[in-house]
């Protein structure tokens, strides 16, 4: 069974939920007995307690749009109990710096097969983490690597498959890509805050320029002033309206690919229901099939049109030499598309689809004959090969 742990901004009702303070129509009560909890510190209480360590560190408050505190879904077992959880945040805080504080079990959440009228249990845990530098005051800044080491961090103290790799599907990659924008985005925004602190709090003094009259008296030089404050706006407006740019086009970024993410969902939920229609409907099974090995039949008669052609003079009267051809041409389709060998062992069960393909290869397109009455057996070593 695979696992994945992906953080995100703690919500505002997560405590209600993770905790059960109020029943909700997607539980089963019956199973709620089974849930495990645990709670080092109320999520308002770690806020303003990470508010005013920042305060004291930085001197400066903490970022408006900061996600101090985040929360992570586990994917884990039925058997998953609190004390491999509690391993895994003793491992994040140790390598990653990530401080869990309140864990949640919940085993009396799922669904019921509309087909079976089954439960369908989804067991998952909620971890809810400090996500602040110890060192510095501020929010934790992870690269992507330390991402990929939540994830086997997880798969490691739950013993369990690791679910998201570096080879992540589509739907994984485009989120994992708003995390890290959302991540730029953040340290762009400090920067452009910086900057505008910087500006309103530069001791005018560093900019006036003074110079003694002949009694020694301090008289402030007016045009030379007066050049300064010009400099430092234009310096000032420059870099604040370069960073400006910057924030305009990660926030861009970032709704474009949230917008990809939610086609990519619709897409999911679309495949999952047609997958059920599948399983569930002999006919609408048998249907799909058929369209499915057609297709794969059609690009065998593609490659081998196209391998005449690259070789319209070589030998194939020979029988095993053409077996072999046929091999190579299947080979070939199989890796190039991700076609599975199931669904050539289908197609070379059927005697007229052998006799077909086997005639096209040896003749091309003329009307002829072609026997192959062994092909199945050939098949088999063919199957160990590809």
């Amino acid at each position: 069974m695979k696992t994945s742990i992906n953080f995100k901004a703690v919500k505002s009702d997560s405590e209600t939920h993770n905790f059960r303070k109020k029943t909700f129509d997607y539980i089963r009560k019956d199973l709620t007995s089974k849930n495990e909890y645990w709670m080092e510190q109320k999520i308002a209480d770690r806020i303003q307690q990470i508010e005013a360590y920042c305060k004291e560190k930085s001197g400066r408050k903490l970022q408006k749009n900061a996600m101090p505190v985040r929360e992570a879904v586990v994917v884990i077992k039925e058997d998953t109990n609190m004390l491999e959880l509690q391993n895994l945040a003793k491992r994040l805080e140790e390598e990653l710096k990530i401080r869990v504080f309140q864990i949640a079990i919940h085993k009396d959440e799922g669904h019921t097969d509309k087909d079976t009228k089954e439960w369908k249990p989804n067991y998952h845990a909620h971890l809810v983490a400090d996500w602040q530098d110890f060192e510095t005051g501020k929010t934790l800044k992870h690269q992507s690597y330390h991402y990929s080491k939540m994830q086997d961090l997880t798969a490691e103290c739950l013993n369990m498959e690791r679910g998201i790799s570096g080879s992540k599907g589509r739907l994984e990659a485009i989120e994992f890509k708003i995390q890290q924008k959302e991540e730029d985005l953040k340290v762009l925004e400090e920067k452009y805050d910086t900057m505008k602190s910087e500006m309103s709090s530069k001791k005018s003094e560093d900019l006036v320029v003074k110079e003694s009259d002949f009694l020694g008296f301090k008289k402030i030089k007016t045009d030379k002033t007066i050049e300064n404050y010009e400099e430092a706006f234009r310096t000032y407006k420059s870099i604040i309206l370069k960073n400006k740019t910057e924030l305009d086009s990660k926030s861009k970024q970032i709704t474009e690919l949230s917008t990809k993410v939610d086609d990519l969902k619709k897409h999911v939920h679309l495949f999952k229901t047609k997958n059920s229609v599948l399983l569930s409907s002999p006919t609408v099974f048998a249907s799909e099939k058929k369209k499915y090995l057609d297709s794969v039949i059609n690009s065998l008669q593609k490659e081998i049109r196209f391998a005449r052609f690259r070789s319209p003079h070589l030998d194939r009267t020979d029988r095993q030499k053409l077996i072999t051809e046929m091999e190579k041409i299947a080979q070939k389709i199989s890796q190039e598309n991700s076609i599975p060998f199931a669904a050539f062992n289908e197609i070379f069960k059927d005697h007229e689809t052998v006799t077909q393909l086997f005639s096209l290869l040896q003749f091309g397109d003329k009307n002829a004959n072609y026997e192959a009455e062994d092909i199945p057996i050939q098949n088999k070593r063919k199957r160990k090969r590809l």
